[in-house]
């Protein structure tokens, strides 16, 4: 038997010093969390020289690692939903990351879970660990996991991150599929519009040149200067001074007046800004639901959602509701004055407070919402190809219009003469 000092949270959430005996450092975390204390730092106690040597050792080690690269959605996915699975069977956390570590595809999550893993061995907690790999697992995630590490609900709240990032993914999946194949038409259409500016246009004002037409139609005058434009250097000024713009957009969002003012134009846009804004609803419905259930006391649930979104608006509203909450009033109050939110989300959150099931009553709002994006985003891709179609249609025919007045102008002249 070892003795082990140790450092834990309480149900409380105060910190608690102590030491204990225990076989292997697996058995002490398991003794720790029996006492109902989460352990955040273990180590050995020991006097000899053999042991102050390991420990500086291993520090020396975690100061030199650096944290993994970036890995697909799909593995981060993939790995929540296995963990999940292997924490609710009663396996130790460091067994199921030194399983799932050694059966990852991404070379840059195998490195990551095999640091996590040493992390938590050496006594750290969980969320501390993953906060080393800022890359892979985000403000949410780490949070999520501590929210859960606190509250002793670690499988619950693995599987709800398993469900919530597999739902995200799938309506991810579905925009992507559903804006294929217009993105694929409207793109070799252009090739081919592009192709006729640059190469046929040319050859057609040369043969009304060479023919004697001096003057031209003002549509035939239009077409042309657009390819004298395409096939100019101008157009490559165009093309840099599209990219500063871009590089000086994404600059900008680092200001949050900017942001604001940026995310309030995206939500009015016609259609796709209703899109947005539900789905963000959606979204913070549903982690905050989540949460709740569980075990996540509301204030700290919302400071945990403030800084995973990335809507300007929303985190306005998070904070509205957070100091309503903090003054002992009701959440629905904020919502009710929200730019975000509909009456009927702040009328249902109203519901929900009064019958003490908020929780249960924000995933069904959540529910509604996804419903509502996924109806809406199938209108959307049903208007998106006939408007193709026919916008393609209009600048073809224009082009051909254009191409053919002169030569019936020539042939009125011919027949005249």
């Amino acid at each position: 038997m070892a003795l082990f000092n140790y450092e834990a949270l309480d149900r409380a959430g105060k910190l608690v010093k102590g030491e204990l005996e225990a076989g292997t450092r697996d058995e002490a975390i398991k003794k720790i969390k029996a006492m109902g204390q989460f352990p955040k730092k273990i180590s050995t106690k020991s006097g000899g020289g053999k042991a102050g040597t390991s420990g500086r050792t291993s520090v020396k080690i975690r100061a030199t690692r650096k944290s993994a690269g970036r890995v697909g959605a799909r593995y981060l996915t993939l790995f929540t939903r296995q963990f999940s699975t292997l924490n609710d069977a009663g396996l130790p956390i460091v067994k199921s990351l030194d399983i799932l570590s050694d059966k990852q595809e991404s070379k840059n999550m195998h490195i990551a879970l095999t640091a996590i893993s040493e992390d938590v061995s050496s006594g750290k907690s969980l969320s501390d660990a993953l906060k080393e790999h800022p890359k892979i697992f985000d403000n949410f995630y780490v949070n999520m996991v501590k929210a859960g590490e606190i509250a002793g609900v670690l499988d619950i709240i693995f599987s709800r991150l398993a469900d919530f990032r597999e739902k995200a993914a799938k309506l991810k999946n579905k925009v992507i599929t559903a804006m294929a194949y217009p993105a694929f038409v409207c793109s070799f259409a252009s090739f081919i519009l592009l192709g006729i500016m640059i190469f046929i246009i040319p050859l057609f004002r040369k043969m009304f040149k060479d023919m004697g037409q001096k003057s031209l139609p003002p549509m035939t005058e239009i077409v042309c200067s657009i390819s004298d434009f395409l096939i100019s250097p101008s157009i490559f000024f165009l093309f840099i001074g599209g990219i500063v713009v871009t590089f000086l957009y994404f600059a900008s969002q680092k200001s949050p007046q900017i942001k604001y003012f940026t995310d309030m134009i995206k939500n009015r846009i016609p259609i796709l800004g209703t899109i947005r804004r539900k789905a963000g609803v959606a979204i913070f419905c549903r982690t905050l639901g989540t949460l709740i259930q569980s075990g996540v006391s509301i204030l700290e649930a919302l400071n945990i959602i403030k800084l995973a979104t990335r809507d300007s608006l929303i985190v306005e509203d998070i904070e509205r509701i957070y100091n309503s909450i903090r003054e002992g009033e009701s959440i629905a109050d904020p919502i009710r004055e929200s730019k975000v939110f509909d009456a009927l989300v702040a009328d249902m959150v109203a519901v929900g407070e009064e019958t003490g099931e908020i929780d249960k009553m924000l995933l069904k709002i959540a529910d509604n919402y996804d419903e509502e994006v996924d109806q809406q985003l199938e209108r959307l891709m049903s208007l998106i190809e006939p408007i193709m179609i026919v916008g393609m249609a209009v600048v073809i025919g224009t082009i051909v219009i254009a191409l053919f007045l002169p030569m019936i102008g020539m042939m009125d002249g011919i027949g005249g003469n």
